[in-house]
């Protein structure tokens, strides 16, 4: 790999307008971490861009090279693909232009733009684009494996609201994918993660949306079994406005909660509001009758601070490791068998998390994007957090021994940006009835699999060519 390397770097140099940046470079050891430390990577050489047209170098001379390839927006993937050991990454993380276009409500965005980026510029304008949690998430790779959040019920997954891609290809081409131009990549990108391409620019529908309540609680033991019990039987006919999720956890140790209920099993609870405030209020308060709940908190936000609150939950450098699924119904075993597993859950950060998809995400055809089918709308997902390389086997096994007890309960099916990077079996799961089509895409746009640092779809050509060695 290294003659591969020196003959890559031989290539670029002279012609690369950004920075390359190798092992032996004092900014290599900042520039080449990632977000989950448990799969942290050591590339041979970072390619910085600083334009489309040193994506498509850099894309063109890796691909003569034959040298592998990750591509990197924000180094947020679960699964460690934002690098690769010994390989190229071709960092974005220079390209954050956002336009806002306030009268249209739309915007343009670069490829290496982090949803703080986006929520930053769209704001000023009093818009929103619905992405994710966590506003030092990369929003290429959030929105090509689909996108969930806050305002997922109220305005859809991330994907949906994407009305146009523009991607260096596997041969360095520049191709343009929209409804009407390159229609099975548009259907293809917008659920379908990195197998297609580099993304350089999405253009995407905003909505008006400054403040929404937020309210939040915490149930202890004996009354996890009502409140989640509750919660499966009331989302189902919830309205839009309404995004509900909860969280079996340990309790933290903080000075708004009980003494006697630190590192205690506990249901955190999190209400966000897109409505009349006064209609939500009400609601908050029937929620929270149920149940004893404690730390109970309930205001106006504003929409900045909610997508940034969870940041510190999630910091760059820890480890984590998840495995999810969905469910139709969310029946009493599985409750029982989660609730019981916080007895011996290894890590004060680890969180059974549930959320429920449904409103103006479920109302989309299974057929209209490669994300797919969202009649199970129950999420669970299971992701362990700890610091400590030590323990990574304990942390680890738990998440497998639960996850294998609640798998018989779910429908096939897994959302791609919640899974690990010892998945690959599940990537046909994850497409289901749609791999075919996603084979076939695949096929035309990467018939030698270039871009497989990914939850990798195979091309029908070159079924062989998946190493990540």
């Amino acid at each position: 790999m290294t003659i591969l390397i020196d003959e890559l770097f031989g290539a670029l140099r002279g012609k690369f307008q950004g920075e390359l940046i190798r092992a032996s470079d004092p900014e290599f050891y900042e520039a080449h971490k990632i977000w989950n430390a448990m799969a942290q990577r050591t590339p041979a050489l970072i390619a910085r861009c600083t334009g489309v047209a040193d994506v498509q170098l850099a894309v063109r001379s890796a691909a003569k090279a034959g040298v592998l390839t990750a591509v990197r927006c924000g180094g947020h993937s679960l699964a460690g693909f934002s690098s690769c050991d010994g390989g190229l990454v071709i960092d974005l993380s220079r390209l954050r232009q956002v336009e806002v276009n306030e009268g249209s409500r739309r915007a343009r965005f670069a490829g290496g733009c982090l949803l703080g980026t986006v929520d930053s510029a769209t704001q000023k304008a009093g818009l929103v684009f619905p992405a994710g949690v966590v506003s030092h998430t990369g929003a290429g790779g959030l929105v090509l494996g689909g996108g969930t959040g806050w305002l997922t019920r109220m305005f859809g997954l991330s994907c949906d609201n994407v009305e146009g891609f523009t991607l260096v290809t596997a041969d360095g081409s520049i191709v343009h994918a929209r409804v009407r131009e390159n229609a099975d990549l548009f259907w293809a990108l917008r659920g379908g993660g990195g197998n297609f391409g580099v993304v350089t620019e999405f253009e995407v529908r905003l909505h008006p949306l400054t403040s929404l309540l937020l309210a939040t609680s915490f149930c202890v033991e004996q009354d996890i079994l009502r409140v989640v019990d509750e919660w499966r039987k009331f989302m189902p006919g919830a309205p839009d406005e309404l995004k509900w999720n909860l969280s079996l956890r340990l309790a933290p140790i903080a000075d708004n909660l009980p003494l006697e209920i630190h590192g205690k099993p506990v249901l955190s609870v999190a209400l966000a509001w897109c409505g009349d405030s006064a209609e939500g209020s009400r609601l908050a308060d029937h929620i929270f009758s149920i149940g004893k709940h404690v730390a109970i908190a309930k205001e106006e936000i504003s929409f900045l601070n909610l997508q940034t609150m969870a940041d510190a939950d999630f910091p760059h450098g820890r480890r984590y490791y998840t495995k999810s699924g969905y469910s139709i119904n969310l029946d009493d075993r599985t409750i029982q068998v989660m609730i019981e597993s916080l007895a011996s859950i290894p890590s004060k950060n680890t969180q059974i998390e549930l959320a429920y998809l449904g409103g103006v995400a479920g109302r989309v055809r299974a057929s209209e994007t490669a994300f797919g089918d969202r009649s199970a709308p129950f999420i669970i997902n299971l992701l362990a957090d700890w610091s400590d390389a030590t323990e990574d086997a304990e942390n680890i096994a738990w998440v497998r021994k639960l996850f294998n007890s609640l798998r018989p309960a779910m429908k096939p099916g897994v959302y791609v940006n919640f899974m690990s990077g010892d998945e690959q079996d599940r990537v046909h799961e994850a497409y289901h009835e749609r791999w075919e089509r996603m084979v076939k895409i695949k096929t035309h746009y990467d018939p030698e699999n270039f871009f497989r640092m990914n939850q990798n779809v195979l091309p029908s050509s070159n079924p062989a060519a998946n190493s990540t060695d």
